[in-house]
């Protein structure tokens, strides 16, 4: 099974000087789907692209895909 990581994401986050919070309010999403990410649990796509829009980045630079061993999972 693949599961999803937000570490980059917090690591963008750190890298612009941005909180938590502040993207919060610029993306209009909720404490909720922070919490949940906070977890690494799934989130909408919609989602995805408020933040990918706000941050001027790619998907692939918030959102690594990891398998259950821990392992990368690279698609082909």
């Amino acid at each position: 099974m693949v599961k999803v990581n937000y570490n980059k994401l917090w690591k963008l986050l750190i890298d612009k000087g941005m909180s938590k919070t502040q993207l919060r309010e610029q993306t209009g999403i909720t404490t909720n789907v922070i919490a949940k990410m906070g977890k690494n649990e799934n989130v909408s796509t919609e989602v995805i692209c408020k933040i990918c829009e706000t941050l001027n980045c790619q998907i692939t630079d918030i959102i690594e895909l990891i398998e259950e061993d821990g392992k990368m999972f690279h698609v082909s």
